[in-house]
């Protein structure tokens, strides 16, 4: 079944292809494209998101949906990159053995930021997650991890191993995710919980709003890499 939010992202996608959005313009706003494919606003929404993953077109707020300038109509959007795909410390590093510390675990309200990415309502309660992940009993990241609780029940036993792992057995298939990558200075979480050694240190961070195959957002994260062994690798092709 090829859900319907897929539909119009294939349909936004193909009308910036052929040039009849261009870079730079501003899309119909959500209500607009709702109204002409008789679906919902958050339906539309989920479209969008997939296109903000492939790198075709930002949101700004209070300003409208673009497509983004420098989009360049001879890349080929067909899948999320290597980079890009959230598939989990357990999962990629299958030959190592992976384990968890867990710093802290509960269930709360999401604040407005949280609320507007996860697209979820203000009495939605979420998961907060803060783990440490350990590769072959050496420090590995720090994890600090937002989930709507109605995407899956998680306990301790789960946090301890995998969460994507989790998801998987659940029937849950992971589409993609969108991620921010970017260097930082350590700061009072990474002095206390390892990542860094001193406080001039550099750390890299990742951080990443994932989506499920229907389009929902399931997790909103930060990951915080020792500098030591941090190291991303893609291949890129023109």
């Amino acid at each position: 079944m090829e859900y319907k939010y897929k539909k119009i992202a294939e349909n936004i996608k193909s009308k910036i292809k052929n040039g009849q959005y261009k870079a730079g313009d501003i899309l119909p706003d959500q209500s607009q494209i709702a109204k002409d494919f008789n679906t919902t606003r958050s339906t539309v929404h989920k479209a969008l998101n997939l296109l903000v993953i492939e790198g075709m077109i930002y949101s700004k707020r209070g300003a409208g949906t673009f497509v983004r300038k420098d989009f360049n109509l001879d890349t080929k959007y067909k899948s999320v990159s290597a980079l890009e795909k959230p598939l989990g410390a357990t999962y990629t590093h299958q030959a190592n053995k992976v384990t968890s510390k867990i710093l802290s675990y509960s269930a709360r309200l999401p604040t407005e930021e949280e609320m507007e990415k996860l697209i979820i309502e203000s009495d939605a309660p979420v998961y907060d997650i803060q783990r440490i992940r350990y590769m072959d009993g050496k420090i590995f990241a720090y994890e600090h991890t937002i989930m709507p609780t109605t995407i899956a029940p998680i306990n301790e036993d789960v946090l301890e191993h995998s969460i994507y792992d989790h998801l998987k057995n659940l029937g849950l298939n992971i589409e993609g995710s969108h991620r921010i990558v970017k260097a930082d200075r350590a700061d009072k979480t990474d002095l206390e919980t390892g990542i860094a050694k001193d406080k001039v240190d550099p750390v890299l961070v990742i951080i990443q709003l994932s989506y499920l195959d229907d389009g929902q957002p399931f997790e909103l994260s930060e990951s915080r890499f020792p500098f030591e062994n941090s190291e991303l690798i893609a291949d890129i092709t023109l």
